[in-house]
């Protein structure tokens, strides 16, 4: 069985995702999409019980400092008032792909993920293996309006069927 705390792990990686792109934001932005991360959004989840994840629930008030310079832009994530997260993002806009770069407090490696943008969602895939065989992890949030999101975790082994871990949603803040 695929460890619960590496889904764990990786959740806090996608909090910062779940407070994302307003469906206004116009396309072919690039980099510059990433603005929207900026600001206060209080995050409420309701995680289910799965193989990779554990039954409960979950509210945090996440910040987002974030900058642009150059081709990068970078967000220092504050969860419930404290830096969790340096993230830097890139834009190959040949191939229409973000990558995020996690830097832990910690000063261990950094990590690195993808992001797709297809309208008024953006989805964060990535894979783990469990026992030799893939598992497929994703964050899919859906944009209701600039100030609300719909978030759910999902897991799959076959990119076909996925099975919700957790649902939730993010309301900006003043």
């Amino acid at each position: 069985m695929l460890c619960r705390s590496i889904i764990a792990a990786l959740v806090t990686y996608a909090f910062v995702h779940a407070s994302a792109q307003s469906p206004s934001t116009p396309s072919g932005l690039g980099i510059g999409a990433i603005k929207a991360y900026e600001g206060t959004w209080k995050f409420s989840s309701v995680s289910l019980d799965t193989p990779y994840s554990k039954a409960g629930k979950d509210e945090k008030v996440l910040r987002n400092d974030c900058w642009r310079s150059a081709s990068y832009y970078v967000c220092n994530q504050f969860v419930d008032g404290v830096s969790q997260l340096l993230i830097v993002y890139t834009y190959d806009q040949q191939r229409n792909v973000y990558t995020s770069y996690l830097v832990p407090l910690d000063g261990t490696a950094a990590s690195s993920g993808t992001l797709e943008i297809n309208g008024d969602t953006w989805t964060y895939p990535w894979e783990v293996t469990e026992n030799g065989s893939k598992v497929y992890v994703r964050v899919v949030n859906v944009f209701k309006s600039p100030e609300s999101i719909l978030y759910r975790r999902e897991f799959s082994r076959d990119k076909v069927n996925w099975t919700v871990m957790a649902t939730g949603n993010e309301v900006r803040t003043k």
